[in-house]
């Protein structure tokens, strides 16, 4: 049995159609169509239910298919990591979600690069989701993002879970009307949200943080991304909720305030590849680790 061979049979099973499945593989349907035969005889068991339409796997297909998937995807990761180990330079790049530039991520890339400026960084803005593929594929080496994904090939460590605040247009009626709000008091506001896409999302998390309360806005806006929607926010088109390290985006057009509900937080979180043991991602990760003791101790001791 061949990598090839469960590579072609992972997409027959995605498609759920030879012919569909040949055209993605860029090979024609009969060579297709004998390679999956190969593979049973192979096995010695039946991995397709003959004469279904669409096209079903047997429960041994359904197991194959499953497993076949972890080792292909262990595959990409394996061969993105051999590269970076070959490469004589010390490179490391890293995805993030816009949202973290507000808070802790650019100390610790300053400092990172005071303290190892042997190794050269680079950023790309993606979104959670997009840091999940990215990393597998070898084009990212750290991700910075706020979605809890589960996958068997990535690391995930949780830094904090962030505050969410209420972004208001300054001026706004809610912003005087008490210190702190509820979900119920901006659920007939026009609710703002973002990214757009891909999803899930930042989106998501706000949403069922109102349907988990049993509310549900009066109307939903899904804004590209945070910077544009804090612009709607400004043009009194509806109010926000975001992270509380928003706040640091100064405008004189829009205010914040706390939410009552101490549970609705966004976790931001550090992803890596899952075998990934590189010495540079160690250094990153000791140092974000003393970064956020540090910023702890400064809030205790005030």
């Amino acid at each position: 049995m061949e990598l090839r061979h469960l590579r072609y049979f992972a997409v027959v099973a995605e498609e759920g159609n030879i012919t569909r499945a040949a055209e993605r593989l860029h090979i024609a349907q009969p060579p297709l169509s004998r390679q999956i035969q190969q593979l049973e005889e192979e096995l010695g068991v039946q991995l397709l239910v003959r004469g279904a339409r669409p096209l079903k796997l047997t429960e041994a297909g359904q197991f194959f298919y499953q497993h076949a998937r972890q080792l292909l995807s262990q595959t990409v990761e394996l061969e993105a990591m051999t590269k970076r180990i070959g490469i004589i330079e010390r490179k490391m790049s890293i995805g993030f979600v816009g949202s973290t530039l507000y808070g802790m991520l650019p100390k610790v890339i300053r400092r990172f690069r005071a303290e190892h400026n042997a190794i050269e960084l680079t950023l790309h803005e993606m979104t959670s989701m997009e840091q999940i593929a990215a990393l597998k594929e070898g084009r990212i080496d750290v991700g910075f993002g706020r979605i809890r994904h589960e996958d068997p090939n990535v690391r995930r460590i949780v830094l904090r879970e962030e505050r969410l605040i209420v972004a208001l247009p300054l001026g706004h009626a809610l912003s005087d009307a008490k210190p702190t709000l509820s979900l119920r008091d901006i659920a007939m506001e026009t609710l703002i949200v973002f990214p757009k896409a891909p999803r899930p999302s930042f989106a998501d998390q706000v949403l069922a943080g109102f349907h988990d309360r049993g509310l549900e806005p009066r109307r939903v806006y899904e804004a590209r991304e945070l910077q544009v929607a804090i612009g709607l926010v400004a043009a009194g088109e509806g109010v926000a909720i975001v992270p509380s390290s928003v706040q640091g985006l100064k405008r004189d057009d829009v205010c914040y305030r706390p939410l009552e509900d101490r549970n609705m937080v966004s976790p931001i979180i550090l992803s890596t590849r899952q075998l990934d043991e590189s010495k540079d991602i160690k250094l990153l990760i000791e140092m974000i680790m003393r970064i956020y003791e540090e910023e702890q101790m400064e809030y205790i001791k005030y």
